[in-house]
């Protein structure tokens, strides 16, 4: 089941039309998502093409060695997560408005989430190192 969705940051510069692998929300927990946004990241799945317009606004950092994070260099709204070895793109659930057919299905760095919050739903979860061991390079 694909859907297909628009969005855009806060001011409007960076627009995204995208097509949702599937109606589920996946949360990651990590240190980096957390500092990035101020807490948990809630992310969809696209298929491959992508579209924007306003990419001259667009800037991109490579927080790691596999992957890098994008976001509206004006208003600052976190865009996306890429793998670099690859182009699908992990985009920010914050970008889109409707979205109430969506469903919380996942969570990864589970063990790295802090204690004082906790999502009432019950979904798949993954560790820090369930998640290295699926998705880091070797």
């Amino acid at each position: 089941m694909s859907m297909q969705k628009h969005g855009s940051c806060l001011c409007g510069a960076v627009r995204v039309t995208a097509v949702f692998k599937s109606n589920k929300v996946g949360v990651c927990h990590c240190g980096m998502c957390r500092k990035w946004g101020g807490g948990p990241l809630m992310t969809v799945d696209c298929e491959p093409g992508v579209a924007f317009e306003g990419r001259e606004h667009i800037a991109a950092f490579a927080s790691s060695a596999w992957a890098e994070r994008a976001f509206c260099r004006h208003c600052g709204s976190h865009l996306y997560y890429r793998l670099k070895d690859g182009d699908e793109l992990i985009l920010s659930l914050g970008l889109f408005d409707e979205l109430d057919d969506l469903v919380l299905d996942h969570q990864i760095f589970i063990d790295k989430k802090p204690g004082f919050y906790s999502f009432a739903n019950r979904t798949h979860t993954m560790t820090e190192a369930e998640v290295f061991a699926k998705f880091a390079p070797e």
